[in-house]
């Protein structure tokens, strides 16, 4: 037995409430090591004439990476409290594992386990519901629409054409969004995520000028009433885009700065150096990624804090916003954003705040700051296996593990899970124009754990390399969109809705195969549905071995269909219902 290999804690990811009555329990071993877990658990106040009196369930493998294997098991402990200890098999040997380390006998003293104290339940973590049945489209409101060319900044180009830089402007405005509503609904969406929408200088606005200011070349503040309104009237939801790490170059508190220098009532306001300030070549101010133009806020000053918080507040208060989407989240202090959560949730509870972190965000999904991030472990897998096919199905299944297991279930729900978005090319671009990579990055995708993210155009096949390519305007022209790719992605929206166990926060795991070929296999489960998908990340016709039973046929024909063989085109799908 590899003990060394062999991992737990009691809190994060490992340990934690999954509800207000249950609790999920995780160990690690190496891969293939360990035939049998036990979880060994009781109330620690809860004794006979024998010692402790504990219990014992068999723990599941969740699923496996490159090196190790994870176990799983959920208890309902009767009065809220836990000790808990493991006992391992691995055909050979036989050994307890606890907080004090490994004995061979059931200890029958508490102190040996580990402890889960009392399951408060103000300690749950708790994302907004809806969030798990929702689909996104996220929309570069510059390239989206233009219905208003009264507003069209100076320069304004010609819907369509193609920008001959990444700072040109083709005037996308707020009713422009409003004018299409209907085909998103139609498309099957019932979220937008907005990219900055507050006065800016550039034409993707995370250089903030006013946080407060709608930017004028998308409206002014009742237009964008009007679409919140418009957007829930049809059951959409909207979530903006806040810079809180930084300001822009042009943001009055840092001009103030610029023009007095020291004597500045905002020096305070941002991290400086020395003065005077120098802007290049290197900031001698703090900087997101030493871009002098994007000075970092001192979130740490209260008076920075006080601004900010009224920010996150304002917009949700006067215009009923349903989510944050916070950019450089992981620079920011941890402080500042458990304050932001309870100012936007006391003024409406089911806010969903999203963080962009792009390396292991437990630190920031603990329940007392972000619902979720965004999920780039799972762009990578999708991307490498099924775009670039740079990796194989064991190694993609691999990946997606590891992430889920870095996580309690009640985050993996709401995750945020893009293909694509505005600062990566076109996903069929990266499929280098092949249809079928794409259909399989949106199957798995919509029939995968967490929320999905659709970036504006990828569902009528917009290409673009980087931007200014993937920043590309929309195209509204029927005739040059590509309607087949379209429908099948508003199919794969309603199957996702109409079936409880396609969303976001019912069973996932992977299915065994025997992997020569780059067949990945999973089931998804809630209560009384069980779905099994079976995808061919390949050019050849491969086979995969169905439990035994009758499956509905959910894609094809809704026809009845037996266990057992079943082939799979190339670059093809199945997906089955169990009866």
């Amino acid at each position: 037995m590899e003990k060394t290999a062999i991992y737990h804690r009691p809190k994060n990811n490992y340990a934690y409430a999954r509800t207000t009555e249950k609790i999920h329990i995780r160990l690690r071993s190496a891969k293939n090591d360990i035939e049998q877990i036990l979880l060994i658990y009781g109330d620690p106040y809860v004794w006979d004439e024998n010692g402790w009196k504990s219990n014992k369930i068999p723990m599941q493998i969740e699923g496996s990476d490159d090196l190790f294997d994870y176990w799983i098991a959920e208890v309902e402990p009767e009065f809220k409290r836990l000790r808990y200890g493991f006992q391992l098999e691995d055909g050979h040997d036989s050994l307890v594992y606890g907080e004090k380390g490994f004995v061979e006998a059931d200890p029958r003293d508490t102190d040996f386990y580990f402890a889960f104290p009392f399951l408060n339940e103000i300690d749950v973590f708790k994302a907004p519901e809806w969030v798990s049945g929702t689909v996104w489209y996220q929309i570069f409101p510059e390239r989206f629409a233009n219905s208003d060319p009264s507003i069209n900044p100076p320069g304004t180009l010609d819907w369509g054409s193609k920008p001959p830089e990444k700072d040109n402007f083709f005037g996308g405005d707020f009713q422009g969004v409003i004018d299409h509503l209907d085909y998103l609904a139609d498309l099957g969406i019932s979220g937008i995520y907005f990219t900055p929408i507050f006065k800016a200088h550039s034409n993707h606005k995370y250089d903030t000028i006013d946080y407060l200011e709608i930017d004028p070349q998308f409206g002014d503040k009742e237009t964008f009433r009007k679409l919140v309104m418009e957007c829930h009237k049809r059951d959409i939801k909207v979530m903006l885009d806040a810079v809180f790490n930084h300001s822009g170059y042009f943001f009055k508190p840092f001009q103030d700065v610029l023009k007095h220098q020291e004597k500045s009532r905002f020096r305070d306001w941002f991290r400086i150096r020395e003065f005077p300030i120098v802007e290049e070549p290197t900031p001698s101010y703090d900087a997101f990624a030493f871009v002098s133009s994007m000075p970092k806020l001192n979130t740490e000053k209260q008076e920075v804090r006080e601004y900010l918080l009224n920010v996150g507040r304002y917009w949700v208060e006067e215009f009923d916003i349903d989510g944050w989407r916070l950019d450089v989240a992981n620079e920011v202090d941890h402080a500042f954003w458990r304050d932001f959560r309870r100012e936007v949730k006391e003024v409406k509870s089911d806010v969903y705040i999203l963080g962009e972190i792009w390396h292991d965000a437990m630190p920031w999904l603990q329940g007392d700051q972000f619902d979720a991030v965004m999920n780039y472990p799972f762009t990578n897998a999708a991307l490498n296996f099924f775009a670039k096919g740079d990796i194989g199905a064991e190694e993609f299944k691999a990946q997606i593990t590891k992430w889920m297991v870095s996580y309690p279930k009640n985050a993996n729900d709401v995750a945020f899970n893009l293909l694509g978005s505005h600062d990566t090319p076109r996903i069929l671009t990266i499929c280098e124009n092949d249809i079928r990579r794409v259909k399989l990055l949106f199957l798995f995708q919509l029939t995968f754990t967490g929320s999905p993210c659709i970036y504006y155009g990828d569902e009528i096949g917009l290409t673009g390399a980087q931007d200014p390519g993937c920043r590309k305007c929309m195209e509204w022209n029927d005739k040059e969109q590509d309607i087949a790719l379209r429908s099948f992605v508003s199919c794969l929206i309603e199957l996702r809705r109409t079936h409880a166990a396609l969303q976001g926060d019912s069973h996932f795991k992977f299915i065994p195969v025997d992997n020569a070929t780059d067949i990945v296999f999973y089931e998804r489960s809630i209560e009384d549905e069980k779905i099994f998908v079976v995808v061919n990340n390949s050019k050849h016709i491969n086979e995969v071995v169905f439990p035994e039973g009758q499956y509905e046929d959910l894609w094809d024909s809704d026809a009845i269909v037996d266990g057992g063989h079943v082939k799979v085109e190339a670059y093809g799908f199945r997906i089955y219902r169990e009866k």
